[in-house]
Parts: structure tokens; sequence; C-alpha cells
């Protein structure tokens, strides 16, 4: 039977004639830039069948005679297996062989040729650099078409989830507070007016959020709009407004407006409205509609809410004790199950799941789990699912990367263990480098200033020692009960202009797959502090956030420094006496186990 995506691709190219486009540009977001879009907007996934729970980073080029999904290193071998029968093919956006996707399409259509992008979930920066590069070649761009749209008979409707409060006693900082920190830093622009389209941001202004709009994150769909004379307006579905989150929009002035006349808004705002905008987050269509002057930036907002204050670190400390809890169980659990033979991958991610949301705090999982035995471990970003599903039995590695969504903080940790019997020296080898890299990161010392790719050598020195590698960043920011990623602090090889500061949030998540054999990854998560004053200026560090063990059977101690030791007993030790109070006798004895060193 012919697979379902060849004939939405036969649609699309049809809808491409109908409409005089020789090529179609399809990406993977929304109108807010949504690392993970609701699923109205998820048409690149609809139509190619290259898709995952967490979102997948890709965007599909269509041509009457080729059709390709551009994608990074961390869904290869993903793509490739999905893409199969589709009609598509996957391009590679970065690596060794990267193709630059926008000068294959300049070199493929002639002059005078035409290219339809949707301008609702294009950005400002993304379009007009596509533009820039067709102009060069006399190929002319559309903006104003939603091709999906037209051949995507069952599309789901927006989301219209209720929004409730997030108590400001656990944010630390109230809606009113923020707002007066958010006009600040657009004053410093020269703006007098703001208008916000990433939904993390609203929902961390707001103090607003919702379950369901987006898969695992508590953010809604929305708009915000501020100014200096006082007006503050959210821009959204009626129907999501509860009676609670209405009165809490109320004690801060904020009015409500539909989600659906933002472009009209913005298309009447006073002549003398200076508007602050973010190019990278603001569709081309809404910019297009703007009729006062605009300011481009908007980067220190997002570093605003990526500085965590002390309430909240104090409360996410709670949150990792809840979370350290749920994984002593789960764990456990797997062990004590192993030996009969009926664990599978989807199992074991739903009783994950299970047991994370038994907690009335936990309003999610802040992504879905990532469960891959042996060689499914090597597909950084695998879910398993039906097609894939495999018994989790026999010897080999298993690699859980899970988080949840607690109202006292976002949880998100890597553990890989090792299941029926003794790892080989290969194995344990391997595993020790990742380690090594993982607690290289976590003891770094730095000035003020160090940006995320100045230390993300720590993390791969050992394995680059040996000529191993992995592609994808080592740590990304992470949001206070919103997103899992936030920006803009990363740690990765290329530089993000953004320094790290305390309050700051990220994991540290080094790694190793082995195509077609097993993956590894170790990550926690770190908050930078303020360390040490000196005359050479002022030096932060990192402290861990996340609890729980490593696997010792993985490690060769015998590659592990003195100092590499005393951090691991002293982890170890932090994670016994911080969870044990909260487990029964069992539980508390398996925990034991796994931390106490003899």
């Amino acid at each position: 039977m012919e697979k379902q995506e060849k004939l939405r691709l036969t649609a699309l190219r049809e809808a491409m004639r109908r409409n005089g486009i020789d090529c179609a540009v399809i990406n993977s977001t929304d109108p807010h830039q949504s690392e993970i879009a609701p699923a109205h907007w998820r048409g690149r996934e609809w139509l190619t069948g290259f898709k995952s729970e967490n979102g997948t980073n890709g965007t599909a080029v269509v041509t009457q005679d080729k059709a390709y999904v551009w994608t990074d290193n961390r869904f290869f071998i993903q793509a490739r297996q999905q893409l199969d029968g589709t009609g598509f093919e996957m391009m590679p956006l970065d690596g060794p062989d990267a193709v630059d996707m926008t000068g294959w399409i300049c070199s493929h259509l002639k002059p005078e040729q035409t290219v339809a992008i949707d301008g609702m979930t294009n950005s400002v920066t993304d379009t007009l650099s596509l533009k820039e590069a067709l102009d060069s070649k006399g190929i002319r761009l559309r903006a104003d078409l939603d091709l999906l749209d037209e051949i995507w008979s069952d599309r789901p409707s927006r989301p219209l989830n209720e929004l409730f409060v997030h108590d400001e006693t656990l944010t630390g900082e109230n809606t009113g507070d923020k707002i007066a920190r958010v006009l600040e830093a657009a004053a410093k622009t020269t703006a007098n007016a703001v208008l916000l389209p990433a939904l993390d941001d609203i929902a961390w202004i707001t103090n607003l959020r919702t379950s369901g709009d987006i898969t695992f994150s508590p953010v809604f769909v929305a708009y915000l709009y501020l100014d200096l004379s006082g007006k503050k307006v959210l821009f959204t579905d009626g129907c999501k407004i509860s009676a609670d989150a209405r009165a809490h929009l109320q004690k801060y002035g904020i009015e409500t407006a539909d989600y659906d006349t933002v472009t009209d808004f913005v298309s009447r705002l006073p002549e003398d409205t200076r508007l602050l905008i973010d190019p990278d987050l603001t569709a081309i269509n809404i910019y297009e509609h703007i009729s006062c002057a605009t300011v481009m930036g908007g980067e220190d907002i997002a570093r605003l809410k990526s500085i965590k204050n002390d309430t909240m670190l104090r409360n996410w400390g709670k949150a990792m004790e809840k979370d350290g809890v749920a994984l002593v169980k789960f764990f456990s659990w797997i062990e004590k199950e192993f030996p009969a033979g009926n664990l599978t991958e989807m199992g074991i991610a739903r009783k994950l799941r299970e047991i994370r949301l038994s907690d009335p705090d936990c309003v999610d999982e802040s992504f879905a789990a990532i469960v891959g035995w042996n060689e499914h471990g090597a597909i950084v970003h695998y879910e398993p699912s039906d097609a894939t599903d495999v018994p989790v039995k026999g010897k080999g590695i298993l690699l859980v990367d899970s988080g949840g969504q607690y109202k006292q903080g976002t949880t998100d940790i890597t553990r890989t263990i090792a299941l029926g019997g003794n790892p080989d020296s290969t194995q344990k080898h391997d595993f020790t480098l990742v380690l090594k890299g993982h607690i290289a990161l976590s003891r770094a010392i730095f000035p003020k200033g160090t940006r995320g790719a100045q230390l993300d050598i720590l993390a791969r020195q050992f394995l680059w020692n040996e000529g191993k590698a992995y592609y994808h960043g080592t740590g990304h920011g992470v949001g206070f009960f919103i997103n899992c990623h936030e920006g803009p602090v990363q740690i990765r090889m290329n530089d993000i202009p953004v320094a790290l500061e305390p309050g700051m949030v990220l994991s540290n998540e080094p790694g190793l797959y082995i195509e077609g054999e097993y993956g590894i990854r170790c990550e926690n998560l770190l908050a930078v502090e303020h360390l040490k004053t000196t005359p050479y200026g002022e030096f932060y560090h990192f402290r861990n956030l996340t609890l729980f063990p490593f696997d010792k059977k993985l490690i060769d101690f015998n590659m592990l420094t003195d100092d590499e030791k005393r951090w691991l007993e002293d982890y170890h030790r932090e994670v016994y006496d911080r969870l044990s109070p909260l487990l029964n006798d069992e539980e508390r004895g398996w925990l034991k186990d796994n931390t106490i060193f003899a």
C-alpha cells in the first residue's frame, strides 16, 4: 500500500501548480517560533511523516520533481528511517556532509520562478535572509500562502485549553514587577512599546500557564503587547481565560483581545510608537502590518527570564527531590522486573510517566521520555513507538532521558544503566569518557563574562583525545515550569554571544553514540552561582541541582583521577542524604547500594 505521505506530496504539488508555485518551503514551527508547535501548525510533520512527540527540527523543500527534508545531526538516523517510502529524502543541515538549503534552492530554480513560504510561521530574520538570496538570482518569494491549508482537510484546530495562575509564592516575583523590568529593558533600546510573540516569555511575564496547548510545556498560545503609557493587552482566544486567570489579569491591568486581532492591532498603533520586536521570533506577516517605527532587539527579555531568583532556585531544589524520589522508584522497579523478561521500551516509558505524575505537583512530563535499549540508545532523540518498540531483555545498555514539569521547577535528566550482567570493557571505557567530561564541566570555575562555547571543550576533551565525538550541544538553558529548552544561554561548540550569569540553569549532557550498538549520555542540571571575587574579578561555578546516582557498574574507576573520584563520591553522598529521608526502607536500601562506596 502506498504511504499516505506520498499522496499528500502529490496533493501539495497540485496545489503548487494551481497557485503558480515552483518551490514550497515548509518549516516545523508556529507563529511564535516555538521549538515544539501545537498540532495545528505541525504541518511539515503531517506532510512528511518525519515526526515525534518531542517535535523534530526540519524543513521540507518541495519542487515538482524533488522533495527533501533538511534536519540536524540529532535526527539523521530517525529521519532516514521515517522518510523511507514517503517520496522525501533527508538532507543534512550540519556535519561534514552538510548541504546549504538556501543555496540548493537558488541553484535549482530559474529566474522568474516562485518560492512560497507561510508568512505566519517564518520569522523576519529567516524570511529576509531567504529573500535576499532569492533576489540575487531573480527568483520571486511569496509569503501570503498557507499551501497546506488547501490540502490538510482534517487539520487540528488551534488549542483552546484554559489558563491557570502559577502561584507567585513559587515564582518569587509578581507580574507587575516583571512587566516593569521588561519595559525598562525595552526603553534602553529607545523603544516605548514591545510586542512579545514567544510563548515562554508570555507565560513567564504573566505568571499564567495551561496544560495541553503545546505538548509537555505549560505555555499557551498568545501575544502580549506592553507600552510605557500603561497599555497592556494579552491576545488569546477568549474561551481560554478562566475566572481565576481573568481576575489575575485584571489585578495587573492587562486587557484581553482575540488572538486573531493582533495583526489589525499593530496596523493601528499611534505614529509616535516605537515598537520593540525580536526579528528572530516575530512572523514576517505581522511585521509587514506594523504601522509605526520598529526597533529590532529583544534579547534582553529572554535574558531576564533566564536568570532565576532565589525563590525559584529554592523551589527547584524541592522539584529535584520529588524527581529523585520518582527515579528511585522507577529504576529500582526496572531492576526488579528485568529478570522476568517482560519489559519493553514503551512499557518502561509508560511506567516512568505513571510514577512521575503520581505526584500532584507534577503537571506533565517535560518531554516524551527517550528510552533506548542497545542500538536504539544511539538514536539521539529516539522515542519508542508501536513501530519501533523492542523487548528490553538479554544483556545491554539502557539510556533513559526524561523529565517532569513540576510547579516547583522543570527537570531533565539522562541516566545510562547496564542490565543483564556486567558491561564489557569497551562499554565501561566509553561510559567513563563521557562521565569524565560531565564531571569536568560540573567542576568548572570561570570568570564573569564567560560564554558557553568557552566551556564546551571541558565536556568533550576526553572523547576528542581518542578520536570520538558527539555533535549535539552539551548544554541548554532550562525554564522554570515553562520550556525544558530555554534560550538564550547554551553550552555548545558554536558560539552563542550570551554570558553565563548567576541564576541561570543549564543542562550538562555529554554523550557518545555507537550506531547499531548503544548510546551513552550523562545529564544533570546545573545552576550558575557566584563563587568568589579576587583581584582578577568575579568568578562563578556550577551547583548541581539533579539528584540521582550514576550507574557504578558502567564506571572504570581506574580511568578516574582522585579529584574525579572525590567529586563522584561527594555527589552520591548528597543524593543519598537528600533523598533517603523521603523513601521507604526498601527504596532507601536500593539507593544506599547505588550511592555509597565501599
